[in-house]
């Protein structure tokens, strides 16, 4: 079953290549050309074959670091966007000149997730990446950090690899890191500790398998790789965690070899609706109610025993049942008219407000599930 599962990557048309900051900045000297070379002759290599590719790159913050002496300060939200804004053409630079180097051209994409939760802009994304894929022009992209902000911030640029997986409908998405892939104990203090080479489903003993570390330059663990990866699969994208630091493991990656950990793509696809409200949407509050949610069941007035936040009719709430997070869903009232109807019924909301919009709360169509959330 396993070869079975890996005999697919040889079928691999489009992917997303992630790699973290710990391969591309170097303390010392800035950007790691060295590795930025072999990305590209790697890249070029699948070029070559028919697969297109879009690199997913960290890196800005961090060379902006080394330019400014910044290695080990903490810094705050427009330090880390005055380090972008000096490592970004940095490193675009040294991707321009490596790829140029082979015959390629590359085009670099900035995105911030608010980019994403509109549908427009999302598609407007989604065909500029497929104009330049028919181009033949590698699309580079990262987070926009020169002008993020908490509230649209991906947290990390493994989530960045997995939302662009779905922008432009990859198949598989690789995220490059320090490390031969997920544990099932810490290789670092335990010499028994032995990789997983496939996963078909993250369950919470897989998850509890990462720690939170990162290296010095990231800003996510191995925990930030799996919440990725569940991102991916959910969408129906196939994810891997493989080694960067070992030459020609991405080859054989895709010629099927048992290389890194391969996450299998979820069985139950979640639509693009399900996809925005559960990764895109911010949260704007919080429904609590006094039993559970069912799929294809709207969400009562008379189920919902408490609420938090300032969130308007049509804003992303989370839903819980007992302290346990059981939904996401779009809410069809507002916190103001919330206040008043709490603790009444449905037959009360168009006496209570003066009208009656929907005679839910939240619509099952709007609803997505924990088991997708």
């Amino acid at each position: 079953m396993m070869m079975k599962q890996r005999d697919s990557l040889k079928h691999v048309k489009r992917l997303v290549l992630k790699v973290g900051s710990s391969l591309l900045a170097d303390a010392k000297h800035g950007v790691n050309t060295v590795m930025v070379q072999r990305l590209a002759s790697d890249i070029k290599a699948l070029h070559d074959k028919g697969i297109q590719v879009c690199l997913v790159s960290s890196g800005a913050v961090a060379l902006g670091r080394v330019q400014l002496g910044w290695l080990d300060k903490k810094l705050n939200v427009h330090e880390k966007q005055a380090a972008a804004a000096i490592g970004q053409p940095l490193l675009m630079h040294a991707y321009q000149q490596a790829f140029s180097d082979l015959g390629m051209v590359v085009a670099q994409m900035l995105l911030t997730k608010d980019d994403l939760r509109h549908r427009r802009r999302y598609i407007n994304a989604s065909n500029t990446s497929k104009t330049l894929f028919s181009a033949g022009v590698v699309p580079i992209v990262n987070e926009n950090d020169t002008v993020v902000v908490e509230e649209i911030k991906f947290g990390d640029n493994d989530s960045l690899g997995a939302l662009v997986s779905t922008v432009v409908e990859a198949d598989l998405m690789v995220m490059m890191t320090d490390v031969d892939g997920l544990f099932d104990a810490n290789p670092n203090g335990n010499h028994h500790a032995k990789r997983v080479s496939v996963v078909d489903s993250l369950t919470s003993d897989i998850m509890a398998m990462a720690g939170d570390e990162g290296s010095s330059f990231g800003t996510g663990g191995m925990k930030s790789k799996l919440d990725a990866a569940q991102m991916a699969t959910q969408s129906g994208i196939d994810a891997v965690i493989i080694n960067g630091q070992q030459e020609g493991l991405l080859s054989e990656l895709l010629a099927g070899k048992d290389v890194g950990t391969i996450f299998i793509r979820g069985k139950d696809r979640q639509s693009w609706h399900e996809h925005w409200i559960n990764h895109l949407l911010p949260v704007s509050g919080k429904l609590v109610l006094n039993q559970g949610v069912q799929a294809d069941i709207n969400i009562m007035l008379e189920q919902v025993v408490f609420f938090e936040g300032d969130f308007d009719k049509g804003d992303c709430v989370e839903i819980y049942q007992d302290n346990t997070l059981v939904a996401r869903g779009l809410t069809n009232y507002n916190a103001e008219d919330m206040r008043k109807l709490l603790g009444k019924n449905t037959h009360d909301i168009e006496g209570i407000l003066g009208y009656i919009d929907l005679d839910s709360m939240v619509h099952s169509d709007n609803l997505v599930l924990s088991s997708k959330v």
